[in-house]
């Protein structure tokens, strides 16, 4: 399942503001800044499109940025990235450090492909050094559109705000059926109950359905992890190797392991 990249960086945007961001959700403008924005969106998507059209079967995995490389769950990130790879998924992050960089940096461990969809920030978050190729986005919303696109599967580390922001949308999106049931693991039972109770008490109060739950795999193994991907995304999809880049469109192969 191994596939070409693109070459690396040439379509990292430079760092933005969050003051474009607030302009954009606070109400109508005038149709000269609208069209600015729109044009703005789109440039996004055309980047990431040929960015990741060639990075082959993904499996994105989400977690902490604020975990570094003495944490225990670093350790494990890396872990999950380095046995990702080994199945021959690319592996794919948001781009930036703590867990997103731990799990880019075990794909560069086995020698796999290694993909990410960083974003501005006022504070600006730079790609981490284990990347063989990356986009950055303006708006959050593109960003999580191309981490699901190209996506086969979710593995989700411990994470604040932004992780559990990314978990949801991963649930309801296949709980609303606008993407097939691909499988969700959530590495950490310890860290990961409080969600799985508030789960239990929606179900008690009608707001979700029981089997919701079984959109879940939770689990501290990574190897009934990665026995779970190989089932429930391999198996059940059929994967098999992406085109190959195309030579008058500018588009390049890229070997694994260059940052």
């Amino acid at each position: 399942m191994s596939a070409a990249l693109p070459a690396p960086g040439a379509d990292a945007g430079p760092g933005g503001s969050g003051d474009d961001d607030r302009l954009f959700l606070e109400g109508p403008h005038s149709r000269l800044r609208e069209a600015l924005m729109l044009a703005r969106t789109v440039r996004d998507f055309v980047r990431g499109f040929r960015a990741l059209h060639f990075a082959g079967p993904c499996v994105t995995i989400f977690g902490s940025a604020r975990f570094d490389e003495s944490h225990p769950y670093y350790t494990l990130a890396r872990e999950a990235g380095r046995r990702v790879s080994a199945m021959g998924f690319t592996v794919m992050t948001g781009g930036g450090p703590g867990l997103m960089e731990a799990a880019n940096r075990g794909a560069r461990d086995h020698g796999g492909l290694s993909v990410a969809c960083n974003i501005d920030l006022p504070a600006e978050q730079f790609p981490n050094p284990y990347l063989d190729r990356w986009i950055t986005c303006h708006y959050f919303f593109v960003r999580k559109v191309l981490l699901f696109k190209y996506s086969y599967a979710f593995v989700v580390m411990p994470g604040g705000l932004g992780t559990l922001d990314e978990l949801t949308e991963a649930l309801t999106l296949i709980q609303t059926k606008k993407i097939q049931s691909f499988p969700v693991v959530l590495i950490g039972t310890a860290y990961w109950r409080p969600f799985l109770d508030l789960l239990r008490e929606m179900i008690d109060e009608g707001a979700i359905s029981a089997h919701d739950l079984d959109l879940l795999k939770v689990t501290d193994d990574l190897d009934e992890a990665m026995q779970h991907l190989e089932a429930c995304s391999i198996a059940a999809f059929g994967l098999k190797r992406v085109r190959r880049p195309s030579w008058w469109l500018g588009e390049r192969q890229v070997r694994a392991g260059r940052s």
